[in-house]
């Protein structure tokens, strides 16, 4: 008897991210470059172990620790870290107790437990993104079951940020709606909120009874680590209970150790209290318990002065390598001629630009010149080097 239970299945579609880099390891040209992925590579074109991160694997081999199960809450110590580097170590959050944080499978896992959590255990239906925003934000949204109404943020006429008519959309979300919203690094189109275009945020979300719900996945590499936060402490400065997703993918280059947090700011230690069980009830249904090693690297980092103070260096050695990137782009475009001022990519911020190429010029950067990027016309600025920027440069001024 045949089984018909798959049968009217059809194929998901790829990844629009992950199909380019697909796409790229199949191309034989030598020429080629790969501007879809979505890490840090250096200017040799790999993503580097950095060097906090080699001392603490060391230590670890030889402490040769037992694999056994982390708590759900995930790594002892972890969350106290977490919040200290978020929120600032003095700051009345993290004094007060009144934020509940867990260990998380990345900034992923930390955004699909903030999301279910919301949903089903605190009732709310209706998010909010920016348009647009990282694709896996609506997935999530999507299978958690909420109705997704998108708030207007980038004005491809202009190639810039369009504050006006994202705060009209916010100002018309119903109460009780899930806001999410980027902290720095807008990913894709690498476009931040000034301090005072925050303020009018957080007004509005206390105004209108939104739940914001602050993405941080790239706290670093903008400015530095206290100065990528100002948005998220602007929000606890304003006593609103939110949420905020933090990854260390990109800041510790542990892509593939899926570390990150998920912090809920509440009114209370009591209330943070209560917030932690159902969290962890959340997890527990999801995956148990989360892995080690990530873990265990990151708190020895965050809990040493000196270590930390190290990986600032490191960080920041990233975040110049960036920018040097952006403006030997914007440079290069200038002194070829090209049609369009590039200049933009030196105002965004972070590993991403929201170039403005269409899908059209995208496909043909693609078949004819052996560059890759996203349908959407973002590319990942860590995708450039030295030996190839002036390569790229010169093929998108021929595509515009």
């Amino acid at each position: 008897m045949s089984d018909a239970l798959f049968s009217s299945l059809v194929a998901a579609p790829a990844d629009p991210i992950l199909g380019v880099t697909q796409r790229y390891r199949q191309d034989p040209r030598p020429q080629k470059v790969n501007l879809g992925v979505g890490a840090y590579m250096t200017d040799e074109g790999v993503t580097p172990v950095l060097d906090v991160v080699k001392e603490a694997e060391t230590a670890l081999a030889e402490a040769c620790i037992p694999h056994s199960y982390l708590p759900i809450s995930g790594l002892d110590g972890y969350g106290a870290h977490v919040q200290q580097m978020v929120f600032g170590a003095d700051s009345e959050i993290v004094l007060s107790g009144r934020a509940a944080t867990i260990q998380t499978l990345g900034g992923t896992g930390a955004l699909k437990v903030g999301m279910d959590f919301m949903f089903h255990i605190c009732g709310e239906r209706v998010a909010s993104t920016s348009l647009p925003t990282w694709g896996n934000h609506n997935a999530i949204l999507g299978m958690a079951g909420y109705e997704i109404k998108p708030y207007r943020y980038y004005d491809a006429a202009t190639n810039s940020l369009n504050f006006e008519a994202m705060v009209e959309d916010l100002k018309a979300l119903p109460a009780k709606t899930l806001v999410v919203l980027h902290s720095c690094c807008h990913n894709p189109t690498g476009y931040d909120l000034t301090e005072e275009q925050w303020k009018v945020v957080i007004e509005i979300c206390q105004k209108g009874g939104l739940t914001p719900f602050l993405d941080m996945a790239y706290q670093g590499f903008r400015d530095g680590l206290d100065e990528d936060a100002a948005s998220i402490r602007m929000f606890a400065a304003s006593g609103m209970s939110f949420l905020v997703a933090t990854s260390f993918s990109k800041s510790f280059n542990l892509y593939n150790e899926r570390i990150g947090a998920l912090t809920v700011v509440c009114q209370s230690k009591a209330e943070a209290d209560v917030v932690m069980t159902q969290l962890k009830a959340v997890v527990r249904c999801n995956y148990s318990n989360p892995p080690a090693h990530g873990a265990y690297i990151v708190e020895r980092v965050l809990s040493d002065p000196q270590k930390y103070a190290h990986w600032k260096e490191e960080l920041g050695g990233m975040r110049e390598r960036i920018r040097s990137m952006r403006k030997a782009l914007a440079d290069e475009m200038a002194r070829l001629g090209a049609k369009r001022d590039f200049s933009f990519v030196t105002r965004q911020a972070g590993m991403f630009s929201f170039t403005g190429l269409t899908p059209e010029q995208v496909e043909k950067l693609a078949a004819d010149y052996g560059i890759y990027a996203v349908k959407n016309g973002r590319i990942c600025i860590c995708g450039l080097n030295t030996r190839n920027v002036q390569y790229v440069a010169k093929s998108i001024a021929e595509v515009l």
